[in-house]
């Protein structure tokens, strides 16, 4: 599947060495008909397919004459911050995000440190449909050199930022669980917690890539470390995405908080000492309105996508902001979802606030969101949305991503937009309670069954 999320599927049908070489050629072949330079930058996570498509990677990229900076694995974020550190033309990330470990992909990335945006991506997909990318002769080709400083650079930067008072997290005397569910993050999320003073425990902290359980770090799937927080007496839970953009928190309780309380309380933790405005996208939880309007600052919504929140942070000036799926990005850092910047900007809001996640989160409203999806032709709908918006009549509606409709007076809002993997249509509720978001989802799906 190719997107402006770049190329992903299951490893040997569709992906193999031989389509990854030449996606990777092309992009290398694209980046320079469009950028002045040669150096592209290569990371990947920890899937057991990494090794294997990073060297078929490696390989179309040399071929098309671009000199390959090979970090090995790294974070997401790491990679991103790196492509700047060597003013490369780009990246690629070899890695499926929070995919099983049976999936692999490529993430696309521009020499601004942050994904290709909908026009760079359409146009690579172009050049990548039409062109035959043009190869380089024998005493042309790429060269490759190693980076094993990457990440330390990236913890480097971390800890000097404002926003982190490094003495006071460790002062607090913080005993933390980390989940890293073997993927890239568990050997730098250790040495960062421990730099912090933390004291740290951990499962599936060795980068192996054989995930123990669906590596998505939603609450269903951290039984675990909910566990390992209450047997290890952890004053709080972090848990990591493969490729480690993404936390969730587990409270001293061992209860799962949501990925969308990780935006908000990081949010809170920056607009403390830096107000400015805020950016997420269209689908995240709404308590972060509230933590906006605690701070007297503007909230600004986004089409789903971390590029398209990255965009309009730029446009907004925004000082925090991210996706409600666990992702934190600060400007002063760089433009990308980082985990391992989210896990001492949330140690930040405990130290200094002295307060337990659950008191911290229970300092906001508290709301319950409820998504489907069903199948729904994707040539119906504008027939679809115009009639959630007669029959639901929000006060509040926004179509620059399917569509959102709001009711602020109510505390509740829907967003329906159409899948970019599947063919159906997701649909997202909120609200105070469960029943009540249950019942939009409820309204909307019987609607869009109606027009279709």
């Amino acid at each position: 599947m190719v997107s402006v999320s770049g190329v992903r599927g299951l490893v040997g049908e569709p992906l193999t060495p031989e389509l990854m070489a030449g996606v990777a050629a092309a992009l290398g072949a694209h980046l320079r008909t469009v950028e002045d330079g040669r150096v592209v930058c290569l990371g990947r996570d920890s899937r057991v397919s990494g090794p294997m498509f990073s060297r078929a990677v490696t390989a179309g990229l040399q071929s098309v004459g671009c000199d390959v900076v090979d970090l090995g694995v790294v974070p997401t974020p790491t990679l991103l911050m790196a492509v700047r550190h060597h003013g490369a033309i780009g990246g690629i990330g070899v890695t499926a995000s929070h995919n099983p470990a049976e999936w692999n992909a490529l993430k696309l990335v521009s020499s601004e440190g942050i994904f290709l945006d909908a026009d760079r991506s359409a146009a690579f997909r172009r050049y990548l449909a039409e062109e035959d990318p043009p190869r380089a002769a024998w005493n042309a080709l790429g060269r490759v050199s190693t980076d094993d400083g990457a990440w330390g650079r990236h913890m480097e930067a971390i800890l000097a930022l404002p926003q982190i008072e490094a003495e006071t997290i460790a002062s607090a005397g913080l005993r933390v669980a980390v989940d890293c569910v073997h993927g890239a993050g568990g050997p730098v999320i250790t040495e960062l917690l421990e730099r912090l003073g933390c004291t740290v425990v951990g499962i599936g902290m060795e980068p192996d890539g054989l995930f123990p359980r669906d590596p998505e770090p939603t609450a269903a799937n951290l039984a675990d470390l909910g566990e390992l927080v209450l047997g290890a007496g952890a004053h709080v839970g972090l848990a990591i995405d493969p490729d480690a953009d993404r936390l969730s928190l587990v409270d001293e309780n061992g209860r799962p908080m949501g990925e969308d309380l990780t935006l908000a309380l990081a949010a809170a933790a920056v607009l403390g000492g830096t107000p400015g405005p805020v950016v997420t996208n269209l689908s995240t939880s709404q308590v972060l309105d509230d933590v906006a309007r605690a701070f007297a600052v503007p909230l600004h919504r986004a089409p789903v996508g971390e590029v398209n929140v990255a965009r309009r942070m730029q446009h907004e000036g925004a000082v925090v902001g991210g996706e409600g799926n666990g992702g934190v990005i600060l400007p002063a850092l760089h433009h990308t979802r980082d985990a391992p910047l989210a896990c001492a900007l949330i140690l930040q809001h405990l130290a200094v606030e002295a307060l337990t996640p659950s008191e911290a989160a229970g300092r906001w409203p508290s709301y319950e969101i409820v998504k489907e999806k069903v199948s729904f032709p994707r040539e119906s709908l504008a027939d679809g949305y115009a009639a959630l918006a007669s029959d639901l009549g929000a006060e509040v509606s926004d179509d620059s991503d399917g569509l959102r409709l709001a009711w602020p007076s109510q505390k509740a809002w829907l967003h329906v937009r159409p899948s970019g993997t599947e063919p159906v249509v997701r649909l997202i509720a909120e609200a105070s309670d469960g029943a009540a978001a249950k019942q939009l989802v409820d309204r909307a799906g019987a609607l869009l069954q109606g027009v279709a």
